[in-house]
């Protein structure tokens, strides 16, 4: 199981406290109350027909790092040095493919407030940021349920779940919530990289903490 595998590669002692992070910007439409929306790009006809976004030159890590993800990239390297988790390592140089849900960085402002990120002890980032991830290449068509009312489960790398509903509000298992967001006006979902898929969040989405 490549989520076991993933522990196993980070070398941690406490399972439990295993979790991360992610980003967006490529696929579907969230403007669709039932699945028969009409398609407003090339992207999104591909994704309707069921087509894969392509993959793109640049890892996970590249995409964070020269987009402005600048607090993302700081929880990273926290937990790097503190656990040895070797995270940018990962998806700096990884060939497994993961989906990232990548908050902000005015996200991060949320969280910490004044402070800063190692202000919080490095295991309770990890399993923060591992909540961020799921297995696979999954762009929004894949993200989102197809109808209103309906939720998408998403299994993450800490072992805990959160739902997606068809307008990209994320609902987490400590009761917070987050939504997928675009950074350009008629913008779609998806950042496609070498490693994985990307979709940008509005807010630090928090497990269940032990």
């Amino acid at each position: 199981m490549k989520t076991l595998n993933l522990v196993k590669k980070l070398n941690l002692r406490n399972l439990a406290l295993v979790g991360i992070f992610a980003m967006a910007l490529f696929a579907v439409s969230c403007d669709k109350a039932n699945d028969d929306y009409v398609p407003t790009s090339s992207e999104e006809m591909e994704l309707k027909a069921g087509k894969a976004v392509k993959k793109s030159d640049m890892s996970i890590a590249e995409i964070a790092i020269g987009a402005g993800f600048d607090s993302l990239v700081v929880a990273l390297q926290y937990v790097d040095t503190e656990l040895d988790a070797g995270l940018v390592d990962l998806f700096l140089n990884g060939t497994d493919q993961y989906t990232v849900f990548a908050p902000t960085n005015d996200a991060f402002v949320g969280l910490v407030g004044e402070g800063k990120i190692s202000d919080l002890p490095a295991e309770i980032v990890l399993n923060v940021l591992l909540y961020h991830v799921t297995d696979g290449r999954r762009a929004a068509n894949s993200v989102l349920p197809k109808k209103e009312g309906q939720m998408k489960k998403i299994e993450t790398l800490n072992g805990q779940t959160f739902q997606v509903d068809y307008t990209g509000t994320i609902y987490t298992a400590s009761g917070g919530m987050a939504s997928i967001v675009t950074t350009t006006p008629g913008a779609t979902f998806n950042i496609s990289a070498s490693n994985g898929i990307i979709h940008v969040i509005d807010a630090v989405i928090v497990p269940e903490l032990n």
